[in-house]
């Protein structure tokens, strides 16, 4: 894939999981998709296969009230781009979460995501927020 198809796969994929059309979304993915979050956060783990986004994004909705996500930037290189967002909480005195996501693409397919949350903090206190830790 051109730079350009991979800007265009990214923005494609998080428009189809922003709408919730996670069936559009796993068209996307590669049969042996993971994403690895943190173990600093409460989502912590390695989600696998063509659900993981659903089933992430499920585990990580039901912690915390996020209203919002913020695409700043995307760059894309050889197999991998990285974006750089943050979430924006319903609860307008927690503070934003920032965080880039590295791609990995293989076959004009995303096989992996991994995201990297400069500080946790934002999301643990979201989570706190919610009670869901």
């Amino acid at each position: 894939m051109t730079n350009e198809e991979t800007v265009d796969l990214v923005n494609r994929l998080y428009a189809a999981t922003g709408v919730g059309d996670f069936d559009l979304a796993e068209t996307m993915l590669t049969d042996d998709f993971f994403i690895t979050e943190a173990d600093t956060l409460p989502m912590a783990g390695v989600y696998k296969g063509r659900t993981a986004l659903r089933d992430l994004y499920s585990k990580v909705m039901g912690m915390m009230d996020v209203a919002g996500l913020k695409i700043e930037a995307i760059t894309a290189g050889g197999d991998y781009a990285v974006v750089v967002l943050s979430f924006q909480f319903a609860d307008p005195k927690l503070a934003p979460a920032h965080l880039c996501e590295m791609f990995l693409f293989r076959d004009g397919k995303a096989c992996e995501i991994r995201p990297y949350y400069f500080d946790p903090t934002p999301i643990i206190a979201a989570c706190k927020a919610k009670g869901s830790i």
